[in-house]
């Protein structure tokens, strides 16, 4: 037997005898360099893992994503099956020297928590993750902010601290409002219950009661109907909201501590004409020449009044004083 492989067999044994600790202090070899790491969960929050590990010249260790793990494979990029090492109680694998990409794969489970109906994980894995998200939610929630993922199917965390929540089956509620001659569909989503839902045509504002704590409740607006600049109340009280805007509809998000009446204003109603001025500099310049015109004209019929005037009053003069001396002649 070689040296060599007396001393893989050495640092085997090592690593299986080791007890059960915390993956972040294991301190055997160093860590592998990971190409990527994807995270897909499907329709029924079921977690796959995969890393993808760049070739190596020496031993080397990563850690694995906590969580309870099963069904966990190592092999090459080509499907072959390879020997590792388990550190812990799966707390992270140590991977032998290979010349090709190692692939490890691993399913997750009890991280993912149903919560005042939401998915959450309270994930923490400090290497760049991408997350593939079930194919019926298009909007997820990180840290409490929401991210619209539109046609994409998953985020990327970099260095990833988060709490992670999705719902899937959300209800929706849709409500048709009318503006002046036109309809617009007002979509909402939540769990919560929503009860006198109205839309205010003179203050161009939406009401509606929220029963129910803690819930997450999207409402998506025409921007045709109520335009950007936006405050949310709750009561009297103006209150946190994140909004998404697409280009047709701003999608608006709360989530209130306690059931209540809730109020989205838009932008503050003003006369279409001044709109159009403000909106139109050409049309303000324009309008600003003509008046300019207009006073040029005014100043010209004046002065020429003035002319006439001056005139006529001369010749009255000029008559006076001709009778005057036709007067003292005879």
């Amino acid at each position: 037997m070689s040296s060599k492989q007396i001393a893989f067999f050495i640092i085997l044994v090592f690593i299986i005898a080791i007890p059960s600790v915390n993956a972040q202090e294991i301190t055997i070899g160093e860590k592998a360099d990971q190409k990527s790491i994807k995270v897909v969960i499907n329709s029924a929050n079921e977690i796959h893992v995969k890393h993808v590990i760049a070739s190596l010249n020496s031993p080397k260790q990563i850690e694995l994503i906590n969580g309870t793990i099963t069904n966990l494979t190592v092999s090459d990029e080509d499907g072959k099956k390879k020997q590792f090492g388990v550190i812990g109680d799966n707390d992270g694998i140590m991977i032998f020297p290979s010349q090709k990409n190692t692939i490890v794969e691993y399913d997750l489970g009890d991280v993912l928590f149903l919560k005042d109906n939401v998915w959450t994980w309270n994930f923490l894995y400090l290497e760049t993750t991408s997350f593939i998200i079930p194919k019926e939610v298009d909007s997820i929630f990180v840290n409490n902010n929401p991210v619209y993922l539109d046609e994409k199917n998953g985020i990327a965390c970099h260095g990833c601290q988060m709490i992670l929540e999705y719902s899937i089956d959300e209800p929706k509620i849709l409500k048709n409002v009318k503006l002046e001659d036109k309809e617009f569909l007002i979509e909402m989503r939540t769990f919560a219950e929503i009860n006198q839902f109205n839309f205010d045509q003179s203050t161009k504002s939406i009401s509606f009661e929220v029963n129910g704590k803690k819930q997450f409740v999207t409402t998506i607006i025409p921007l045709e109907l109520l335009s950007n600049p936006y405050n949310v109340f709750m009561g009297d009280k103006k209150i946190l909201f994140h909004q998404y805007n697409n280009g047709t509809h701003v999608w608006l998000n709360i989530r209130p501590d306690n059931s209540g009446n809730v109020s989205i204003i838009g932008t503050t109603v003003i006369d279409d004409e001044k709109l159009t001025i403000q909106n139109n500099p050409s049309t303000s310049e324009s309008s600003v020449n003509q008046d300019i015109i207009v006073y040029i004209l005014l100043g010209i019929i004046v002065l020429i009044g003035l002319v006439v005037i001056v005139i006529i009053m001369r010749k009255k003069r000029s008559s006076v004083t001709s009778r005057e001396i036709q007067d003292d002649s005879t």
